[in-house]
């Protein structure tokens, strides 16, 4: 019997295919949270459109009260439940999808999992174990992300899937089986928060700094900034550069200047340049994406497809929210996901170079669009119609081909 030696390359092959495996188990996984977003952005959009008082305060011409804002609000909050709270959604979601028999103990462990790694890192916390920078405040203080809730159900998974047959001496037998898969969790979470005490805000502040460092590029920095956006949604990360150039981090500001009723004139930059390219990108490229999909799909999983991407589209175009159709395929095809997040950058140079400007409260969908249309800083809103269509055609044409 002749014995096959492994060449490197074929140890590497394997390694490839296995975390590959990985990820797409993940990917599937992620199906079952995701699922449950749909619906969320689609009772926001409505509830935006019945009460646009509660964008940003006071949206000028409307004002809170009456029937109306009231329904509206309802909604909102309704759907802003799980929008807001999408980190514990993926927390139970993947532990339960990555189990081996989809035990909801898995889920268990993996909100447990959550639960103490985001109350050991909270701010208040950390803060009494070492002193804490600017920097490392900020990063603390955006410790609950869907990047830590899809490590907590990793951790979930992954005990369950070693631990749930653990035969304990017979003092201990209550603890035996799955009752032990939360309390390995725990331990596994505690040095899981030790490392990421160190690594989490080198990490952020690493991005604060990127953002920085491209802020004064111009268009081409509004392209950068979209597509860095849209590459870090996986881990959560985003935070980090949409405080450097949302909010008045290193003195810019773009979403609270352009709804405090300023103009590029008050500004060193040209306001609403960091949000106007998400527009068309949100309303009519992730439709445009979301249609080659369906129309890509195979024969038997169409159905599957429609439903799953149709009411995501609605709502990317009603109010920006994308998540439902981002997280549906960025771990299982993240090459496309990268071609995704690139086309983000190239519409936002383009729209910051023709000169659309419209800002959001909450994100780029038509709702937002409306409303921020009457603020000074506005211009050439007008142009979504043209931009729109290019972004659909571009989309649709790019997902069909990839």
């Amino acid at each position: 019997m002749v014995q096959i030696k492994k060449t490197p390359r074929g140890e590497k092959r394997k390694g490839f295919y296995i975390m590959m495996k990985f990820f797409q188990r993940l990917g599937k996984a992620l199906m079952l949270p995701v699922a449950c977003l749909p619906v969320c952005g689609i009772l926001m959009g409505i509830g935006y459109i019945l009460a646009p008082a509660a964008m940003a305060g006071e949206v000028q011409g409307f004002t809170a009260g009456g029937l109306s804002y009231s329904i509206g609000l309802f909604l909102i909050k309704a759907g802003g439940a799980l929008i807001d709270n999408m980190s514990w959604l993926f927390a139970i979601g993947v532990a339960v999808g990555m189990a081996d028999d989809s035990d909801g103990t898995a889920g268990l462990a993996g909100l447990g999992s959550w639960l103490m790694i985001t109350n050991l890192l909270s701010t208040a916390n950390v803060s009494v174990i070492r002193t804490l920078s600017e920097d490392a405040t900020l990063a603390f203080d955006k410790i609950q992300n869907p990047f830590i809730g899809i490590i907590a159900g990793i951790i979930g998974a992954m005990c369950y899937n070693k631990f749930k047959g653990t035969k304990l001496p017979d003092w201990l037998s209550f603890f035996s089986g799955k009752r032990c898969v939360a309390i390995v969790a725990g331990v596994v979470s505690i040095i899981v928060s030790v490392v990421l005490l160190f690594v989490w805000p080198i990490v952020f502040t690493g991005l604060v700094m990127l953002g920085e460092g491209i802020a004064n590029l111009g268009a081409i920095g509004a392209g950068l900034y979209a597509f860095f956006n849209r590459l870090l949604i996986p881990f959560g990360l985003h935070h980090a550069l949409n405080n450097v150039f949302w909010f008045d981090t290193i003195g810019l500001g773009d979403l609270t200047h352009f709804w405090a009723g300023d103009t590029s004139a008050d500004v060193t930059w040209s306001l609403g340049m960091y949000m106007s390219g998400f527009f068309p990108c949100m309303m009519f490229g992730v439709p445009g994406a979301a249609l080659a999909m369906v129309h890509t799909a195979k024969p038997g999983k169409k159905q599957a497809a429609i439903g799953l991407v149709a009411s995501a589209a609605i709502a990317a175009f009603v109010c920006g929210v994308t998540e439902p159709f981002e997280f549906g395929f960025m771990f299982l095809a993240p090459a496309l996901y990268l071609v995704y997040a690139l086309l983000y950058g190239i519409f936002s140079v383009v729209t910051t170079l023709v000169g659309f400007r419209a800002g959001f409260s909450f994100s780029a969908g038509a709702t937002d669009l409306i409303f921020s249309a009457s603020l000074p800083a506005a211009q050439n809103t007008w142009m979504i119609i043209p931009l729109g269509i290019a972004a659909f055609i571009i989309f649709y044409v790019v997902f069909r081909f990839a």
